[in-house]
């Protein structure tokens, strides 16, 4: 039920020419994904879904549509090459996947090197039962950490182009 409400959800966004109502349902299927990742016991994906997804995105999307038309307006002429790049780029991810290992094989090497030596010793290692936990706080603590500067430098970003006035045209500005 979940997947087939996203898929609705997202062709309600695809159709409609209102910005507002597009934000409110993209709004909408992010707390939905993170409803989803949190049906599959995925509990901090769903909660950085909800956090970024649903609630800094809309805030900020929110926050640029205050400076632009309510409405979009489209151009005839535009699409076709946008649907030619689109299918490229479609057709090489298409083609390089073919030469990923099978999902799910034990012979994978994601199975054969890291995977086991973090599930025997990670509880050895830290004392901490939760794997998931234990793995990102210690093993990878430095590319977490890395992780938290790059959302702070794009928050601090985001700021700094929203906390600057925009500038009115004066009748010669055209």
């Amino acid at each position: 039920m979940l997947l087939l409400f996203l898929v609705v959800v997202g062709l309600a966004v695809v159709l409609t020419r209102d910005l507002l109502k597009a934000t409110m349902l993209f709004a909408i299927y992010s707390l939905t994904i993170a409803g989803l990742f949190a049906l599959l016991d995925a509990g901090d994906v769903a909660l950085t879904e909800a956090a970024v997804g649903a609630g800094i995105s809309t805030v900020l999307i929110l926050a640029v549509l205050a400076l632009t038309p309510r409405f979009e307006t489209t151009k005839a002429g535009h699409s076709l090459p946008a649907l030619v790049i689109v299918t490229i780029t479609g057709a090489a991810l298409v083609y390089a996947s073919l030469d990923l290992p099978q999902f799910g094989d034990p012979a994978n090497p994601v199975h054969q090197h890291v995977g086991p030596y973090y599930i025997e010793q990670t509880y050895a290692d830290m004392g901490i039962p939760n794997m998931v936990a234990a793995v990102l706080a210690s093993y990878r603590s430095i590319d977490t950490m890395g992780e938290a500067v790059v959302i702070l430098t794009a928050g601090l970003g985001v700021y700094a182009l929203l906390a600057t006035r925009p500038r009115r045209r004066d009748k010669g500005d055209r």
